[in-house]
């Protein structure tokens, strides 16, 4: 029987999977499973880890799990229970002959204490700083000036003065320098402060891993008493509504509590499709900051600290030379001295205008070669900014939302790739180029006359090119 009951639940994951998608069942449907069937009353019982795994799973798919359940079990009608593992399940009537399926446990229960164990040591009040990002050592130029100066004035009054900070822009601009920084002046003034540092990628993982294996409780225990709470990245959050609920409460109990919240994001919350609303404006609540990319005297600035702090002496005209390649980052700038200087050691060279020259000219031309705009990367953009896969865009779907996404590719794929009209309607399983057309001039029209649209689109451009 067990072996029967384990296959039905397998079965019961593979369909629910195509329904309501793997994402969903990775961290909900598989922190529970099914106990028990009783044949007499209809009763499927299913086990959860905790209260908050419960009521949630039991509120949202509770229905689902009836209407597979009975297809599976090849029944009229079915009921399905939901209840704590620590508390046993009680069945509305009792019969000595039921057919009684003992628990099947998805985890065996061995590995599954051993799971529990490596999972429930929380580093609490680990504040995760990078002690050489300083306000100290950030260079500042009219790209960043306000956001220096507007995290240098939180710093001093936490929670009163901008609550939240929100700093935006492009990959490799600063912003994680100015979060960390933030965090170490404030311990510094005060080390009893608690201050956290989280990316957005590793608040998931933990929401999703304190939900697997019981451990909601010290989960909300870590952000309780947090003084500063510094999230880097929060475009990450994007289609993920478990975490965007979580979250939520945690930016409430804090914003109440006037602990300060600083954040960090590629755009602005507003511009992110698969962000909830409620939550779009709570990150826009306090202060926003733009951090743009650098002019050239603030990149020479840049080179001349890094080249300080190497130990390397090199002249003013290699420095400019560095700072006047095209770059979209901070980062990639000090990628190209680092490079520089590496090739000078490796090659036993003195780091002249001829070395710079020969090196720097030669990842140009590889880079413009493995930057050309592809399909690929105009994908990347719908999804983060209309929350739309590939196929979504190639189905025959014509609702508003979907239609609307599909013309804006259509537009970005022809005014920024090399391909034509029929190699796009082919990518987009289109066969009339017509419609490529006339999604071209619908979004060039509605273009010049919406500037929301027109300020999203040019947003979406600066980040292909």
């Amino acid at each position: 029987m067990n072996a029967l009951i384990d296959q039905i639940w397998q079965d019961f994951l593979k369909i629910i999977k195509e329904e309501v998608g793997t994402r969903v069942v990775e961290t909900w449907i598989k922190a529970v499973c099914i106990s028990r069937y009783d044949s007499n009353t209809g009763g499927v019982y299913i086990s959860a880890p905790n209260l908050f795994v419960k009521n949630w799973v039991e509120s949202n798919y509770k229905e689902l799990f009836q209407k597979h359940f009975k297809r599976l079990l090849g029944v009229e009608s079915v009921s399905v229970y939901f209840y704590l593992e620590s508390a046993e399940p009680v069945t509305a009537v009792y019969h000595e002959s039921s057919k009684i399926i003992p628990a099947v446990s998805a985890i065996p229960k061995k590995k599954k204490q051993e799971i529990v164990r490596k999972t429930t040591s929380y580093q609490m009040n680990s504040s995760k700083l990078n002690p050489q990002y300083t306000f100290d050592t950030f260079v500042v130029g009219e790209n960043n000036q306000f956001a220096y100066a507007s995290a240098r004035a939180i710093a001093g009054k936490l929670g009163t003065l901008y609550n939240p900070l929100l700093l935006y822009g492009s990959s490799g601009l600063g912003k994680t320098h100015l979060l960390h920084a933030i965090g170490n002046e404030v311990l510094e003034k005060n080390s009893n402060m608690v201050v956290m540092y989280q990316t957005t990628d590793r608040f998931v993982t933990e929401f999703i891993n304190a939900i697997r294996f019981d451990n909601i409780a010290k989960f909300q225990a870590k952000y309780k008493d947090i003084d500063v709470l510094l999230v880097d990245d929060i475009q990450f959050m994007v289609n993920k509504e478990q975490t965007q609920e979580v979250f939520f409460h945690i930016f409430n109990n804090l914003y109440d509590a006037n602990k300060q919240i600083v954040l960090s994001c590629d755009t602005l919350p507003r511009y992110l499709g698969g962000l909830v609303d409620r939550l779009k404006s709570r990150l826009e609540w306090g202060l926003i900051a733009d951090v743009q990319v650098p002019m050239l005297e603030t990149k020479v600035a840049i080179l001349k600290r890094k080249a300080h702090v190497q130990r390397e002496n090199i002249s003013d005209e290699v420095l400019v030379f560095i700072a006047q390649q095209e770059v979209a980052s901070v980062r990639e700038l000090e990628g190209y001295l680092i490079r520089v200087v590496a090739y000078a050691s490796l090659t036993n060279q003195a780091i002249s205008f001829e070395l710079v020259q020969k090196v720097l000219g030669a990842q140009q031309e590889s880079k413009a070669f493995a930057t050309k705009t592809d399909f690929k990367d105009v994908l990347v953009h719908i999804k983060k900014h209309f929350s739309y896969s590939l196929e979504d865009l190639r189905s025959k779907d014509r609702s508003k939302g979907v239609s609307h996404a599909r013309q804006i590719a259509m537009y970005l794929m022809k005014r920024h790739t090399d391909k034509s009209l029929r190699e796009i309607g082919e990518f987009l399983d289109r066969k009339d180029h017509t419609t490529i057309t006339h999604a071209i001039e619908r979004i060039t029209a509605f273009r010049a006359r919406n500037e929301k649209l027109a300020s999203l689109l040019k947003y979406i451009e600066d980040e292909l090119h």
